[in-house]
């Protein structure tokens, strides 16, 4: 479920970023170029946590 509405709000928001800044750019919206960029972002907010490593630093 929690990748569902994580991708559920990228989409939503990305949708709606897309939109604001090419009316702001004067350019056409279009969706599936806009949902892809939030289908590949999604993916990146999933990955990226789990390259992280989790364990304390010893030395700093």
């Amino acid at each position: 479920m929690r990748y569902f509405w994580t991708l559920f709000w990228v989409l939503l928001l990305v949708e709606m970023l897309s939109y604001v800044v090419t009316s702001m750019i004067g350019v056409a919206f279009d969706f599936k170029n806009a949902a892809l960029l939030g289908v590949l972002t999604t993916i990146l907010i999933l990955v990226v946590p789990a390259i992280i490593p989790n364990e304390p630093v010893d030395n700093h």
